[in-house]
């Protein structure tokens, strides 16, 4: 709605000016719109709108276990919301590494769940470059995780972070390996 009426206010003014032209200047000089202009606008219009950190993590297939979890806990819409949130998102290999009967126990114990999916949220939009520089990062859930660089490889807690930086409208996904669990209080 606000590109087409900036669109509109962009015709409105070439309009006046066109017109202003003809009046205060020479009849025979003619203003025309670059049409580099035009085709920009259009491509403002045609732009997709942003992607949340779960309309991602949907659209990707390596999330379908986190986006069961996510719906059973009722946190689509909050991971969905305003943000930035940063994600430490594990794909369903990492759900499947986890314990036999830990995953059906979480499912099962929905504020248990809540805790260990928030586990996996910072508050803000913590970009790679600024991991490698924490030795910890406090999340949604209230308990820090640990960050440690060797080299290349950057973990979160015992998960190796192995993609990062998939940038979301309301956030970023960093993918790790395993799904990470807060310490029993």
């Amino acid at each position: 709605m606000i590109v087409k009426k900036r669109l509109l206010l962009v015709g409105v003014l070439m309009s006046v000016m066109l017109m202003a032209s003809f009046a205060c200047g020479d009849e025979e000089e003619e203003v025309v719109p670059e049409p580099a202009a035009v085709e920009v606008a259009e491509e403002v219009v045609a732009e997709e709108p942003a992607q949340t950190v779960v309309d991602i993590a949907v659209a990707d297939g390596r999330f379908t276990t986190l986006v069961t979890a996510l719906g059973a806990a009722d946190l689509v819409g909050v991971l969905s919301g305003e943000g930035p949130f940063t994600v430490f998102a594990p794909t369903d290999d990492a759900f499947n590494n986890l314990p036999e009967g830990t995953l059906d126990s979480l499912l099962a114990d929905i504020p248990a769940l809540t805790d260990v999916l928030l586990y996996h949220v910072v508050s803000g939009k913590v970009m790679a470059a600024d991991v490698v520089g924490l030795d910890s990062a406090e999340t949604v859930q209230g308990s820090s995780v640990g960050i440690s660089v060797m080299g290349e490889s950057v973990m979160v807690d015992d998960a190796n972070v192995i993609i990062t930086d998939i940038e979301g409208s309301n956030g970023v996904i960093h993918v790790i390996d395993a799904v990470i669990i807060p310490a029993a209080e």
